[in-house]
């Protein structure tokens, strides 16, 4: 384990400064990436049929520079400052007093809290670190899910890994950590994927139509290689319940129809990140099930 250098208290205010940093590029990977996957996707649908692929505007999570959608004002280092520039900005645009998001501060600002709580809560430690990378990307999931209903390949992919690879390194180092070693973290992978990809199958079969997409099977993989495979039934059962009942209340409150489908990515994460700082409690206290 990383040794403590210095009160937690101050690790934990410098996580949550480094979170607002880091929840301001992710504003900027939740309304790139789905654009760039569109555009690759794009450009493969063209190659198949023969065609030129269809030009456009460099994009990527780096170029061009942040700018105003409606005029097109480029966004200037003082005006990029998390929370603090929309608040002088009063939430409008520079160049045009355009609205700007709320969405914005909100992302940054929640990704500090998560991060200053994170390390607060583990330290800084192998631990605290590998949270910091987890709540990332959950952040970055939960908010493209909620605007596409995707869950790219791009973020569940190396979150799995990375949680393979972090257990494997912590076995090395004779530790454990999150209540799990790199045997239950292997069998959390599968169990995540396979688990969701039986439910989908079996609602196909008997409904004929596809409940959830195969980016949640992913998403759920990645979970149990972060947290174990005795993490799964309490994080199932978590996002089951918290997806419910924002459910209900869509369709009760917001007349959100039926039949528009709600993405489940964002439930799931909010259940792992619950289970990766009181998963041991709960798992003893309701699923008895001890690690």
């Amino acid at each position: 384990m990383i040794a403590q250098f210095a009160d937690p208290a101050v690790f934990a205010l410098a996580a949550g400064l480094l979170g607002l940093m880091i929840g301001s590029f992710l504003n900027v990977v939740i309304h790139r990436l789905p654009i760039m996957m569109e555009r690759d996707w794009a450009a493969q649908c063209a190659e198949l049929r023969g065609e030129t692929p269809p030009a456009g505007e460099v994009l990527s999570l780096a170029r061009p520079r942040s700018r105003c959608p409606q005029c097109g004002h480029s966004i200037t280092a003082l005006e990029n400052i998390p929370v603090i520039s929309w608040l002088l900005l009063r939430g409008r645009c520079k160049g045009c007093t355009a609205p700007i998001s709320f969405r914005y501060p909100l992302v940054e600002a929640l990704t500090g809290l998560l991060f200053a709580f994170a390390v607060w809560h583990f330290g800084f430690t192998v631990a605290g670190l590998g949270a910091l990378v987890f709540i990332a990307a959950l952040v970055a999931l939960t908010f493209i899910d909620f605007d596409t209903q995707l869950l790219p390949d791009d973020i569940t992919l190396p979150l799995l890994w990375l949680g393979l690879g972090l257990h494997a390194f912590s076995e090395y180092m004779g530790v454990k950590i999150y209540g799990a070693d790199l045997k239950s973290a292997v069998i959390g992978a599968i169990a995540g994927y396979l688990s969701l990809w039986c439910v989908y199958w079996a609602f196909k079969l008997f409904t004929g139509k596809e409940g959830m997409g195969y980016g949640d099977f992913k998403l759920l993989a990645a979970l149990g290689a972060w947290l174990g495979w005795q993490m799964l039934p309490l994080t199932i059962l978590l996002s089951s319940i918290v997806g419910a009942v924002v459910g209900i209340a869509l369709i009760a409150v917001a007349r959100h129809g039926r039949n528009v489908p709600i993405p489940f990515g964002p439930y799931l994460a909010a259940a792992g990140a619950i289970a990766l700082v009181w998963g041991k409690p709960l798992n003893h206290a309701y699923l008895g099930i001890s690690l």
